[in-house]
Parts: C-alpha cells; structure tokens; sequence
C-alpha cells in the first residue's frame, strides 16, 4: 500500500511539473522568436528611413555611433568587436567614410603598427542630425505602447540581458 501511494503522489506532483517545464520551454523559443522577429522588424524600418532621409545605412550609423563615443578614437579591431563584424567589413566602411571625409586615421601614438579611427567635425554633425531622427523613428516605432508597457518591456529585457550575461 505505501508503495501505490508513493507512486500516486510522483504522478501527482510529476505530471504537472513535465508539463510545466515543456511549456516553459516552448514559451522561452517563441519569445526568443518574437524578439528576434520584433527585432528584424524595427531594424527594416530604421534602415529603409535612413536610406530614404540621408542615402546611408544602418551599418555606417553604427559605424559613426560607436566613434562619435570615443572622442580619442579607436582601434578597428575594437571597433569590429564592437559592432560584431569582420575585419573587412570595417576597412571597406571606413574606407568609405574617410574617403567622404566623415573619419580619419590617425597614427596610435601606443601602438606604431596601428592606427586610430576618429570622427570628423563634419562625421560628427551628421551623425547628430541622424541621430536625432533615429530616435523620433524608434519612438513612433513603440509608439503603441504606452509608457508603463514600455517600461515593463525594458525592465524584462535588462534583466534577460544580464542574465545572458553570467552564462558567457
């Protein structure tokens, strides 16, 4: 008799646990869907705009973001770092932008066989100005949500984020 009640109780408290777990796990890959979906999505439209507005992409507006921050410049290693691309795809850029005069490179005054990459005064007044539309465009983007939808939404993903974090 012990035994048939043991045996009840692991089907009891076992059953709803599977399937708990299985639909948690089938929940986490549809979110990770959705997001990456949510994702592509507002990327398209970001860079359709930037195209339209300012004949450049989303690729050199990150590109410029990320130097407009390192006023003394960067290396391109760290840049493509980064920006998660190849090597390659930071020297066809910032051939590109140098040639437009948006970037210079500049010896590295650590490193002799290095050189940095720094935004110009006319990069940087680009880049503000798209920046700027950047901005409107992501808000009128999430502009369905309301503020505490949106607040709720970062808050979950910072904590999603740093979660990820601890598992590299």
């Amino acid at each position: 008799m012990k035994n048939s009640t043991m045996n009840t109780r692991e089907t009891v408290f076992s059953a709803p646990t599977r399937r708990s777990e299985a639909h948690h796990k089938q929940l986490s890959v549809r979110t990770w869907l959705r997001l990456y979906a949510c994702s592509n999505l507002i990327e398209q439209q970001i860079q359709q705009k930037l195209r339209a507005q300012y004949g450049t992409t989303l690729a050199r507006f990150d590109f410029l973001a990320q130097l407009v921050r390192e006023p003394l410049g960067m290396k391109m290693n760290v840049l493509s770092k980064k920006l998660m691309v190849s090597g390659g795809n930071i020297t066809g850029l910032t051939d590109q932008l140098v040639k437009e005069e948006l970037v210079v490179r500049q010896d590295d005054p650590l490193d002799r066989r290095s050189y940095l990459l720094i935004c110009t005064e006319k990069g940087h007044q680009e880049f503000s100005e798209m920046a700027k539309s950047h901005e409107r465009w992501v808000s009128e983007l999430l502009g369905e949500l309301d503020v505490t939808e949106i607040e709720q939404l970062y808050s979950c993903l910072d904590h999603l984020k740093n979660r990820l974090s601890t598992h590299s």
